[in-house]
């Protein structure tokens, strides 16, 4: 097919492509996809938005496609790689057209030229470079900005790579272009500022030229330098931003007028700019000393005096506030605590330039401008309260100070409030002072004021501590102004609420947690305001989040809290809101637990009907989740009545085929193990459950540990019912992970197996006997970590208690693999066994290992006669671990358990679950808690000199020296 003839397959293709009907689009989209990988593919889609007069939508198509096709063909090793001979003549066509009409077809191609430079600059493409540079000097004002864009994006893709070679060659482009890159940004702010004053229409062109030529000067200092400031031209362009953004400023007032395009484009350069400087702080700290004071002297003339006030623009604010706070914050500026011990002059030089900055007297003017002018609530913010009180009450967390006014304030007040508190203490405390006295209702101003001092006072309190006894102010003006209605004090009423959260947990002593319970509750009613509601439920949240918290002074407050939460969480609109109620009433149940079950039925009830409105609402069903794992344990086997709604929540969690599975699955595995602890007995809908596992197993190694629980939890609730129906699945599934799992994985996978054999002997040693090979073969090797080996022998030791035939099996299929005799495997096993068997350390396994050994004394086997001696130390040894002398001087077996007693594992659980009697049920029947060691070794010596007769028993005993002989002595009648 020749080239005409395929350019304009591909362009009817395209353009169907660009139809909006599915029925065209789709198969058109199928056929581009398998075009993706066909020699020449690219070349026509070049050629194609290369053609200014074909359909825009079609050529932006086709830059896409491109786009797609770098990022998967591009690279050499990738399958289906483009060939180099392509790869050239697609480099050359790519900058061989500077005269792109539309705007966001030029960023798609700029941004596409920079993938391509991402792997071939400079080595496959060492003219890029050059002749983007030769073409920004072109008089053509269109091809300057489309060269200038794509510099941009090559330049920021360049200086992202982080190899160290990449950072060499990214370095030595630098060295070659800065200065020129200067002069040029230079010449287009000289060109914009004459134009500013002739009024030219190209104003708004050259300003663009400016700021891309300044995003790319910004990439180049912080990525292009290691030492910045040993640059001359990087110093010279540092030392200009100060002045270009003056001027700016002062040119932005006069804008308004002309273009509100021209406005927003003069703030992105102001702001530019001091990303410059903010960049350049965090990248190169002892760069930036000498530049600590102009930025210092720059950002406060401009924030907190009335002379910069003028010419201020949020945006600008809070860039110049995170200036300050990042000097402030800076570790490299920090001194050692005797600063005179600090070893880096850099270091000094920031600190002693930060202290002569920051005198008593900025500092107090800079903390009552932030409280009194820039914490006060805005007409804009009530507006908002009014018209959306639940986005206004919503605490922007994160790093919202980096783009929102007023964290970036109370972000700054913090840090100032931490490194001066000493002098800042007294300003604040004056502030409290004069702002102490009830306030009129219809005062707004007055309100606003004492809302802003009391924010101030709320985020400092814990460097406060000392100075406010918060005791006193609680229980008099705090708790008044709580109860003090009116419109206009909700914003007092919101405020004081927050600010007892906020001391909760630094400074209020344990007896007024009650009146905290009491004061905190009227603000939760239906007829409060929802912001206060809100904010109220928050401070809720953190009193019982205290370590403090005592349940039985909340317990009087619980059933009026708990209703009060509810109709909020009804009440509220949006799912961020109901996910905090959520949250403060899954806390309360958590640290309640079992109180909570008389009060549980309303949320109960209304819990399915919310997870039916949050079908679109994936992060409100996680906390949904999360309150019924709390909810199914504090109500313990009540909770079984909830099944319908449970399983169903359950299954759509766990199912790895349902996209929100991604959401939602680490808590869903939290309530699957919570109400299998939790149920009495195994029902069909809840085995059935299980099918969701398998896929599980293979998926998700980061819940591994959880599905086991799982597992466990299944086999202990109807080991029978459960093994017979998944049994073979689940073995399966352990053998298939064991040959990549590390040690933690293995022992897991063997407590797994121990569990089935525990629980249901018969059924699981046929179950397991798959899996038994690999493990007697790592024992016959001998080289496993302690813990891994300790398991392995554990379970080779039930095996042998379980059936002596399976054990035999077993030995035959490794002597089979393995190419040796039976009797050669078992005599090597019996090695490592008893060589091993001190690394025990766990008594219970000990226990298990000395029972299995002295099983074996009875077998006929001459493998375990011929190290008679060494079985008779490692169960005598055992012994030793294990027998105790009780109150009656009597000696015991310490591991035997009754009916009764508990094992010591389970002393520390705080409530018992079903699961947790069934583990103790479980323990009471195992060997190791039901035989003594000491009487079945006595029956086992007995037999084995019946079996072999008095003298070839004598002849057995002569083998046993004389120290292991006295200590047999102490347990064994011979």
């Amino acid at each position: 097919m020749d080239i005409a003839t395929a350019q304009s397959m591909v362009l009817e293709t395209l353009q169907r492509a660009a139809n909006q009907n599915a029925e065209i689009l789709k198969p058109a989209e199928l056929k581009l996809k398998e075009w993706e990988t066909e020699p020449g593919f690219y070349s026509i889609l070049l050629n194609i938005f290369s053609n200014h007069s074909i359909d825009v939508n079609v050529r932006w198509l086709a830059v896409l496609y491109f786009k797609n096709g770098v990022d998967r063909y591009w690279r050499k090793t990738a399958p289906n790689a483009l060939s180099e001979a392509e790869k050239t003549t697609l480099r050359q066509g790519l900058v061989s057209n500077f005269r792109e009409p539309i705007n966001q077809i030029a960023t798609q191609l700029a941004v596409l030229i920079s993938k391509v430079a991402r792997f071939d600059c400079p080595r496959e493409w060492p003219e890029l470079v050059p002749t983007l540079l030769t073409a920004v000097k072109s008089e053509d004002p269109l091809v300057q900005h489309r060269t200038l864009l794509m510099l941009h994006h090559v330049i920021k893709t360049l200086s992202s790579k982080r190899l160290a070679g990449d950072r060499r060659l990214f370095q030595e482009l630098t060295s070659n272009v800065f200065s020129f890159v200067l002069n040029l940004w230079n010449s287009h702010v000289e060109n914009f500022l004459k134009q500013v004053n002739t009024n030219s229409s190209e104003m708004g062109a050259t300003l663009e030229k400016a700021l891309l030529a300044l995003r790319i000067l910004r990439k180049l200092t912080v990525h292009g330098f290691k030492k910045p400031h040993e640059s001359a031209d990087a110093v010279h362009f540092l030392n200009m931003v100060f002045d270009r953004a003056k001027t700016m400023l002062e040119c932005r007032k006069t804008l308004p007028n002309r273009s509100s395009n021209l406005v927003e484009l003069s703030e992105k350069f102001i702001i530019h700019l001091t990303k410059v400087l903010i960049a350049i702080l965090e990248h190169h700290p002892f760069s930036y000393v000498d530049l600590i004071q102009p930025s210092l002297e720059f950002a406060v003339f401009y924030v907190f005096t009335p002379s910069g006030e003028s010419v201020l623009f949020e945006r600008f604010i809070i860039q110049c506030l995170n200036l300050i706070k990042g000097i402030l914050l800076c570790a490299e500026y920090k001194p050692a605590k005797i600063v005179e011990e600090t070893k880096e002059l850099g270091t000094l030089r920031a600190h002693q330039i930060k202290m002569t900055f920051f005198t008593a007297d900025t500092l107090t003017e800079m903390c009552r401008k932030l409280v009194t002018h820039y914490f006060l609530l805005t007409r804009d913010d009530l507006e908002l309260w009014d018209s959306d009180p639940e986005s206004f009450a919503t605490d922007e967390g994160g790093e919202s100070w980096k783009y929102s006014l007023r964290p970036c304030t109370e972000s700054l007040f913090l840090a100032l409030f931490h490194e001066f508190r000493v002098t800042l203490s007294p300003v604040l405390l004056e502030m409290i002072q004069n702002n102490h006295a009830l306030v009129s209702p219809s005062d707004l101003s007055a309100i606003l004021r004492k809302d802003a001092v009391y924010n101030a006072v709320g985020l400092a309190a814990f460097d406060l501590y000392d100075e406010v006894n918060f005791d006193q102010w609680f229980s008099t003006t705090l708790t008044q102004e709580l109860n003090v209605k009116g419109d206009n004090y909700r914003v007092i009423r919101r405020r004081v609420v927050w600010l007892i959260g906020q001391w909760t947990g630094v400074k209020l002593s344990p007896e007024l947690r009650p009146a905290l319970y009491a004061g905190t509750l009227p603000l939760l009613q239906g007829d409060e305001d929802m912001a206060v509601r809100l904010t109220a439920s928050n401070t809720l949240k953190l009193a019982i989040d205290d370590f403090e918290f005592n349940t039985d002074q909340f317990l009087p407050f619980l059933e009026p809290s708990f209703a009060l939460l509810f109709t909020l969480l009804k009440e509220a609109h949006e799912c961020d809101t109901k996910m905090h109620v959520l949250y403060v009433l899954s806390f309360i149940v958590e640290r309640v637990g079992f109180a909570i079950r008389p009060y549980s039925g309303s949320l109960i009830q209304y819990l399915p009907l919310l997870w039916e409105e949050s079908a679109e609402h994936n992060m409100l069903r996680c906390a949904i989740v999360s309150t019924l794992v709390h909810l199914v344990k504090a109500l313990g086997t009540v909770s079984e009545n909830l099944s319908p709604f449970l399983l169903p929540v359950i299954q759509l969690s766990t199912d790895v085929h349902q996209d929100c599975h991604v959401y939602l699955l680490e808590d869903g595995l939290e309530l699957w193990l919570a109400v299998l602890e939790n149920s009495s007995s195994m029902s069909h809908d809840l085995l059935h459950l299980f099918r969701n596992m398998p896929p599980l197993l293979e998926y998700s190694s980061e819940n591994l540990r959880t599905c086991f629980y799982i597992i466990q939890a299944n086999i202990l609730l109807s080991p029978e019912e459960f093994l017979n129906v998944y049994g073979e699945i689940i073995v399966s599934s352990c053998s298939d992970m064991l040959s990549d799992m590390r040690s933690e994985g293995i022992v897991m996978t063997m407590r797994l197996v121990e569990m089935c054999l525990r629980a249901s002997p018969n059924i699981a040693t046929d179950l397991v006997k798959p899996m038994l090979p690999r493990i007697f073969e790592a024992i016959y090797q001998g080289e496993a970590y302690p813990m891994v080996m300790s398991m392995y022998l554990s379970i080779m030791a039930r095996i042998l208690l379980c059936s002596r035939d399976v054990f035999s099996q077993v030995i035959a299929k490794v002597a089979q693999g393995i190419g040796e005799t039976p009797e050669v495997v078992l005599n090597k096993m019996l090695d490592v066994w008893l060589d091993k068997m001190a690394l025990v350390t766990q008594l219970e396994r000990r226990k298990l290992l000395g029972l299995a050994l002295a099983s074996l004394l009875t077998a006929q086997s001459s493998a375990v006669l011929e190290r008679f001696c060494g079985v008779l130390l490692n169960v005598t040894e055992t012994l030793n671990d294990i027998i105790k002398t009780d109150d009656m001087g009597i000696q015991i077996d310490s591991l035997l358990l009754t009916e009764h007693s508990s094992p010591g594992q389970d002393d520390d659980v705080d409530y018992e679950t079903e699961h947790d009697h069934r583990r103790k049920q479980l323990a009471v029947s195992d060997p190791v808690h039901t035989i003594a060691l000491r009487d079945y070794f006595q029956a086992q010596m007995s037999e084995l000199q019946n079996q072999v007769g008095a003298s070839h028993f004598e002849q057995l005993m002569q083998t046993v020296d004389i120290e292991t002989m006295e200590q047999v002595r102490e347990y064994v009648v011979l």
